[in-house]
């Protein structure tokens, strides 16, 4: 019932209060004593100007969310389970080398191809699941433009790596039924501005190639605790990436924003010309920057070199069965995130769940928690994203580049001895013989 109400209000609540908006209008004129009349007359004589734009700007973003729908569709999706090696000799930059080739902003030719076709980037879903006790990889890609490209690029970087695709996806077995299932979702992200970059696989030293035994792996506090789940548990983790391009109308925004190089450089030259940097006043004086300042303006001018992404990270505690809910599970996932974070630098942090700090207060009634945590399993499936915050937006997508994403998600080694990670079983060294050929070009069509 509450649903219903909300979408029959959703649907008449422009209209209702423009209608309230020139009640009030012409009831202050008329206390006022001003005769509204020429005010009116002038409306509707300005109204061949200003109705066309009000109706353009109410209906754009919808045109657009519609173009883009049909382009994601004509795509496709597929789920492609990936069984990483039984050896793993390659660092994230492997990683980081797939990310940089399926990168693709879709460029659009003429403004039928924005408006028409709804041409634009898609998004790729990088994924970590529990499924009847494993630990799996998982990515979900557009079928037409990535599947083929993908997999060419996993089979050439990870030799005696396998690639299934799934007939159905994992995701099929959770009904969205809160009386038989529980579960919980979160949102993570970047703490501070995203110019800033994460904890990286260079700063881990992962990028030296160290011997086996000698490698930290960020990945693996997560996949030993996704490990962990009992029969009746599931947790899954995504990573959700689409491309990150510029802002203007070519490229179908009304609002113009240049990608986050421009930020980038304005920030560096903030703390060139910092406190820390001597006498402004003359060019010749010597910079005196700390040590961690020309860490991170390093950091930050190796990152906003590198193709980019808007990420928006979730994840979610699953229970088949309902009365079995354990909240000790949740901790883990929250802490996992830590691995990336560098005081001083950025963090991966929460930003919104499916619950409330004071329920009895913010959903004495727990309608509010009901309709988040369906919304969220559904957009889990549908690989989508929605704002939890709508008032200060803290939950939009950041932008991370292709070496902040392979240090999150890669393929790991031997140094992730968790029993449950389904790795394939022999060491093949060769790929399969019916691998798509020609993909890597077709990404760019």
């Amino acid at each position: 019932m509450g649903d219903l109400f909300k979408a029959i209000f959703g649907q008449y609540a422009g209209k209702l209060f423009l209608l309230l908006g020139l009640g009030l209008l012409v009831y202050m004129f008329t206390a006022t004593g001003v005769n509204p009349a020429p005010v009116l007359t002038l409306l509707v004589a300005l109204s061949p100007i200003w109705i066309p734009l009000t109706l353009f700007h109410i209906f754009f973003e919808r045109w657009q969310d519609y173009t883009g729908l049909k382009f994601q569709d004509d795509n496709g999706r597929v789920t492609l389970w990936v069984k990483p090696p039984q050896e793993v000799f390659k660092s994230p930059e492997a990683m980081e080398g797939i990310f940089a080739q399926i990168w693709n902003s879709y460029s659009r030719d003429n403004l039928i191809q924005t408006y028409i076709d709804g041409k634009r980037p898609l998004t790729f879903s990088f994924e970590l699941a529990s499924v009847n006790g494993e630990v799996r990889i998982y990515i979900n890609v557009p079928r037409k433009k990535v599947k083929n490209a993908i997999e060419s690029l996993l089979y050439a970087n990870y030799p005696g790596i396998e690639v299934i695709e799934l007939p159905v996806d994992y995701t099929a077995e959770v009904k969205n039924d809160l009386n038989k299932h529980d579960f919980m979702g979160f949102h993570f992200g970047k703490k501070d501005d995203e110019i800033f970059p994460i904890k990286t696989y260079i700063e881990f030293g992962l990028d030296r190639m160290p011997k086996e035994e000698e490698k930290f792996e960020p990945m693996a506090p997560i996949i030993e605790h996704i490990g962990k789940c009992k029969p009746h548990e599931r947790i899954w983790v995504q990573w959700l990436c689409t491309p990150h391009v510029k802002h203007d109308f070519k490229n179908g925004f009304l609002e113009v924003k240049p990608t986050w190089e421009a930020a980038g450089k304005a920030k560096i030259k903030e703390i060139m010309e910092g406190e820390h940097s001597g006498d402004t006043d003359n060019p010749f004086t010597p910079s005196r920057l700390t040590t961690g300042e020309r860490d991170n303006i390093a950091a930050m001018e190796r990152n906003i070199s590198k193709y980019a992404y808007e990420v928006s990270i979730r994840a979610m505690y699953i229970t088949l069965d309902k009365d079995k809910f354990d909240g000790d599970m949740i901790g883990p996932i929250l802490r996992g995130m830590s691995q990336w974070d560098m005081i001083g630098r950025n963090q991966i942090g929460l930003r919104w769940r499916t619950d409330f700090d004071w329920n009895w207060i913010s959903d004495p009634s727990g309608t509010k928690k009901k309709y988040y945590k369906k919304r969220e399993l559904d957009f889990y499936k549908s690989r989508n994203w929605i704002d939890g915050d709508a008032k200060k937006h803290s939950d939009s997508p950041k932008v991370m580049s292709s070496e902040e994403l392979a240090s999150m998600f890669h393929i790991p080694g031997k140094t992730v001895i968790t029993p449950s990670l389904a790795r394939v079983e022999a060491i093949r060294r060769n790929a399969p013989s019916n691998l798509p050929t020609g993909a890597p070009t077709d990404l760019w069509q």
